[in-house]
């Protein structure tokens, strides 16, 4: 476990970098927070590299969520070796309370993104299930209770606009408490990190109705969820139904769909769970676990962007993409038609 003793630290200068995702990083964040309470000069940066005209550092912090990101990672560590990453897409399991040495800190610099506007964090941490793909439940057990939502929520003047990065927001304790703090208090919520559909039950589907649940963008009704295995098919379809009776229509579910984890599985399979999603009336979103596998990569893009709505997947999948681009272009700049389409994906 590494620890940094910060009272023998003095007006440090620190470098902390966000080596990937697109949301703001509630890690880095609180360690901004932190040093910056101790007086430290504090250096916010997304780029792996060091600058030609970059100072020296006395503490360098990285943070990667995807485990895709090992190359970037690679960069990061070649040009600060003596840096400090973490994160879910790290085997380094050191969280920021072992490096300030506190049970807890839930306080977070915003001024790292102030383009940003929403807030972000978590209600609960963990989650009931131990799928051999998700690293949540090494890295945060079981689910706990974490942060209420007028704790989340930054107050005026910013909206009432709650990004939950749950990983089971309906797993926790007391989740009903959380609940009635979103009704009453009008916040409109985007559960980030998805809904566990296959655990849902009727109490939840009763209360779901009644929160305001949002898309990325805040504009648009919408759900996530995941339908990863084909065997899941008849628990995954009752909580769809579960969510209907309940007054949550499946238009309102973006669905994702692992594809290339389960060994053996065929693209009759693949295709199969996507039909099925859209047939329900929901949207389908591939989620490829081998991001060097080409062909699910060009699976996703064509489920993801709509390009089935004008090419079969046979038809697509052997049209090079520059065919592609030239076909069904629009009188607004030379962009595709279906472009025109995609809501919050």
């Amino acid at each position: 476990m590494i620890k940094v003793n910060l009272d023998t630290l003095k007006k440090k200068r620190v470098r902390i970098t966000q080596l990937d995702g697109k949301l703001p990083n509630l890690a880095l964040m609180k360690l901004s927070h932190w040093h910056k309470s101790k007086g430290d000069e504090v250096y916010f940066t997304q780029s792996a590299k060091r600058t030609l005209f970059e100072e020296n550092y006395d503490i360098i912090y990285g943070s990667s969520i995807f485990n895709f990101s090992k190359k970037k990672q690679g960069v990061f560590l070649r040009d600060f070796p003596n840096a400090i990453i973490g994160g879910t897409g790290t085997d380094n399991k050191t969280k920021v309370e072992d490096i300030v040495d506190l049970n807890s800190y839930e306080y977070f610099d915003y001024d790292l993104y102030p383009d940003y506007q929403n807030s972000i964090g978590f209600s609960q941490r963990g989650c009931r299930l131990a799928c051999k793909f998700c690293v949540v439940p090494k890295k945060e057990g079981k689910n706990k209770g974490n942060s209420g939502i007028h704790d989340i929520w930054r107050g005026d003047p910013y909206p009432k606009n709650i990004v939950l990065l749950d990983n089971d927001f309906f797993g926790q304790p007391n989740w009903q408490e959380k609940a009635k703090e979103m009704i009453e208090g009008k916040f409109k919520i985007n559960f980030s990190q998805g809904i566990n559909i296959r655990l849902i039950d009727e109490e939840s589907c009763e209360i779901l109705p009644q929160i305001n649940y949002k898309d990325t963008k805040f504009k648009t009704k919408r759900l996530y969820t995941a339908w990863d295995n084909l065997g899941d098919e008849k628990i995954f379809m009752k909580g769809v139904e579960r969510l209907t009776k309940y007054g949550v229509p499946s238009s309102h579910l973006l669905v994702y769909m692992l594809i290339g984890f389960k060994k053996g599985e065929t693209w009759e399979d693949i295709y199969y769970r996507f039909n099925k999603i859209h047939e329900i009336g929901a949207f389908a979103y591939p989620m490829v676990f081998d991001n060097s596998n080409k062909l699910h990569k060009k699976f996703q893009k064509w489920a993801i962007q709509r390009y089935y709505k004008f090419w079969a997947w046979e038809d697509f999948r052997d049209k090079p993409l520059t065919w592609l681009r030239n076909q069904h272009y629009s009188k607004k700049g030379g962009q595709l038609d279906l472009l025109s389409e995609i809501g919050d994906t």
